[in-house]
């Protein structure tokens, strides 16, 4: 068991290390959008999952219902598309760190979300210390956006409010694609969670081209004459690391985890996207960041700590 925790930790190391990538990479692509980025980045995660699947297509698409179909469509736009274009608008307008930080609140916001569902392990009660530290993270990033993050950013605060409302956005989408994909992968019979995975990710392909259109002249109104190169490249890198390999390492961690322990392994994303962002703008992390970042891994283990006296009752597999 200690191998296995040992080995399974390790795997959410090294997806964490390809997912903190994510957040630098709209500051390294800028002019071009996020919008953009997200287009070509999912259009090389569905043509890859595409070429994954291509031998098995025939035997899996007899057993894709409608409802199916229709889940597979929500959870690209929640978990791919929608959820990385409002991550890459937030962190354009307001840098790296705030909308890092909230991400790392996922943990605490899925598990919330199953405790309002039936057979919940944990009581609201128990999540209370782990609720506050959350919220006192947040607020202390709030903090740092609204009134130190324009002189670290060069943006004003309304702006910076949507950069916001824009990573707020993006980790309620993601809180629901968890719930919504747990759902579906209890209901699946012949179909395995690595190939609903790569199926997730050839539809993430297809609204990537159907997005491709406004994504282009979305924002701004004219395309860049320089720069395609390097815009290519970082995209189609983000695609298959952050995406394909990545996700690799996610499902191998799951297998090898309890549950329980698997939605707290974002703290590596969190934590390697941090690291990367005062990286690239040359500075340390200030007093309210690195606040908010205790506070937020304080809340998350607070958050494992509810949940441990109910682990052995429940089955992690």
């Amino acid at each position: 068991m200690t191998r296995s925790i040992l080995m399974g930790t390790a795997y959410g190391a090294m997806a964490g290390a390809f997912w903190g990538i994510t957040f630098l990479a709209p500051e390294l692509v800028a002019p071009f959008t996020p919008f953009q980025l997200a287009t070509l980045r999912y259009l090389t995660f569905g043509i890859v999952s595409l070429l994954i699947l291509l031998p098995r297509l025939k035997t899996l698409l007899p057993h894709l219902t409608f409802k199916a179909f229709r889940a597979l469509v929500l959870l690209a736009i929640l978990g791919s598309v929608g959820y990385y274009s409002m991550m890459g608008v937030a962190i354009q307008l307001s840098g790296v760190a705030m909308p890092s930080l909230i991400i790392g609140f996922i943990p605490v916001t899925v598990t919330l979300a199953g405790i309002c569902r039936h057979n919940a392990v944990v009581t609201f009660r128990q999540l209370i210390p782990s609720i506050l530290l959350s919220t006192a993270g947040i607020l202390c990033i709030s903090w740092q956006n609204f009134f130190v993050g324009s002189a670290l950013h060069h943006t004003g605060p309304l702006l910076q409010a949507v950069g916001l409302l824009m990573a707020i956005g993006s980790l309620l989408g993601w809180t629901l694609f968890n719930v919504i994909n747990s759902d579906w992968l209890k209901k699946l019979d012949h179909i395995t969670s690595d190939e609903w995975n790569l199926l997730t990710g050839v539809m993430a392909g297809i609204l990537s081209l159907v997005i491709l259109l406004p994504a282009a002249f979305f924002w701004p109104a004219h395309l860049p004459t320089t720069g395609w190169t390097r815009f290519i490249l970082i995209s189609c890198g983000v695609g298959l690391f952050s995406s394909t390999i990545a996700n690799a390492f996610w499902n191998r961690m799951t297998h090898l985890l309890p549950l329980t322990m698997v939605g707290q392994m974002i703290l590596f994303e969190t934590l390697f996207s941090l690291i990367y962002g005062f990286l690239w703008e040359q500075r340390l992390p200030t007093i309210w960041e690195a606040a908010a970042f205790l506070l937020s891994v304080s809340g998350v283990l607070a958050c494992v700590r509810a949940h441990k006296n109910n682990e052995a009752s429940h089955s992690y597999h």
